[in-house]
C-alpha cells in the first residue's frame, strides 16, 4: 500500500461510547424519548479526532467478544467483576440506557462511511493490536482509555502511538516509547512488550487480573527494567546467582502459575482475523448523506453530526 499522508486512526470503541455516555448527561433523547447521551458524545469524540489528527484512514475496533474464552480459561478471574448476573451467562453489565445507543452508533458511522472492525471471539484491543501490528505504511494512533493498549507503542516505521483517554479527550495524552518509559520506568528500547510485563507482575483490577502479591507499579517496572522481560525474571527465580532478593524471589516464587497463566491474558493478539465493514479509507464526504441527515433528525443529533460532516471534508482543505 502507498502512503496516503495522514495516519492511520484506530478507535476503541466500546472505551470511548462508555465514556460519552457517563459524561453527558442521560436525559438528552431523541424526539421519540430515547437517551442519546452517547451517541452524540461519541459522534463529537470522532469528529474532534479527525480534526486533531487528519487521519486518511479509520478503524472503530469492536468487542465482539469482551471476553474472550481463552482468556477465562487462562484466569477465571478475567473481567468478572463486570458480569451481569441477571441476564443470561457471559453476559456484560452494561447502562440499560447505553445498549439501544450502540446500535444507534452503529448506523451513524455506516452512513458517513467510516469503517468499523471486529474479530470473532476477540476483544476491540485484539482488532487494535492486530491492525497496528500489521500496519506497513502510515504512522498508526491508537486511541482508548485502556492503558493495557500502550503495549503497542513502538518507533520503528511505521511508528504506532497510543492516545490514552482515560480521563477524557480533554486530557488525553499522546503516548510513544520515551513517554511510556518515563512514565512507567520501564526500559525505553523495549517500552511496548515492557509494559505488558509490567503489567502482569503488578496485575489490572479493573480487569480482575490480581498480579503478584506484595509487588506493585514501581517494583515491577524496577524488575522488568533489571531483567529485561517477564521471561527473562521468571527464569531467574530458579538461578541462584540471579541478583534477585529472597523476598521477591519468594513472591515470583509462589506466583509462577499465574505469571504463566496471566502474560498471554495481558498481552494483546497481534494475527487476528480481523473483518472490517467496509475499506478503512476516511472519505471527505459522508458514504451516505441522506441516510446521514435522516439519522441526524431522528436522534436529535443535527449538531455534532454537522461537525462530523465538517470535519470530513476540512481534510481536504
Amino acid at each position: 500500500m502507498t502512503s496516503t499522508g495522514g495516519p492511520l486512526l484506530l478507535l476503541d470503541g466500546a472505551s470511548l461510547w462508555f465514556r460519552a455516555f457517563y459524561a453527558i448527561p442521560d436525559k438528552i433523547t431523541a424526539p421519540d424519548g430515547r437517551s442519546v447521551n452517547a451517541l452524540r458524545g461519541f459522534t463529537d469524540m470522532v469528529a474532534s479526532l479527525i480534526v486533531k489528527h487528519a487521519p486518511s484512514r479509520l478503524v472503530v475496533g469492536l468487542d465482539l467478544n469482551w471476553r474472550p474464552q481463552f482468556r477465562v480459561d487462562l484466569v477465571p478471574s478475567y473481567k468478572t467483576h463486570r458480569l451481569d448476573t441477571s441476564a443470561a451467562p457471559g453476559t456484560e453489565e452494561v447502562p440499560d440506557l447505553l445498549t439501544p445507543q450502540v446500535e444507534m452508533i452503529m448506523e451513524v458511522l455506516a452512513a458517513a462511511g467510516i469503517a468499523t472492525g471486529g474479530a470473532d471471539g476477540l476483544e476491540a484491543d485484539d482488532v487494535l493490536g492486530t491492525l497496528a501490528s500489521r500496519e506497513s505504511t502510515d504512522e498508526v494512533v491508537v486511541v482508548s482509555g485502556d492503558r493495557d493498549l500502550l503495549q503497542l507503542v513502538r518507533d520503528s516505521a511505521p511508528p504506532v502511538r497510543v492516545l490514552y483517554a482515560g480521563r477524557g479527550l480533554a486530557k488525553a495524552e499522546l503516548f510513544g516509547p520515551a513517554e511510556v518509559s518515563a512514565k512507567y520506568g520501564v526500559p525505553l528500547e523495549n517500552a511496548g512488550p515492557a509494559y505488558a510485563d509490567m503489567a502482569t507482575l503488578r496485575g489490572d483490577a479493573s480487569d480482575g487480573l490480581p498480579g503478584v502479591a506484595g509487588i506493585g507499579d514501581k517494583s515491577a517496572a524496577t524488575l522488568i527494567s533489571r531483567f529485561g522481560s517477564l521471561e527473562a525474571l521468571v527464569a531467574a527465580v530458579d538461578d541462584p546467582d540471579a541478583e534477585l532478593a529472597a523476598g521477591i524471589r519468594a513472591k515470583l516464587r509462589a506466583a509462577h502459575d499465574y505469571l504463566k497463566a496471566a502474560a498471554p491474558v495481558v498481552r494483546v493478539v497481534r494475527d487476528a482475523e480481523v473483518k472490517l465493514s467496509r475499506a478503512d479509507l476516511l472519505p471527505v464526504t459522508p458514504a451516505d448523506p441522506d441516510r446521514l441527515r435522516e439519522l441526524a433528525t431522528a436522534y436529535n443529533a443535527e449538531s455534532p453530526i454537522a461537525r462530523l460532516i465538517t470535519a470530513l471534508g476540512a481534510r481536504t482543505a
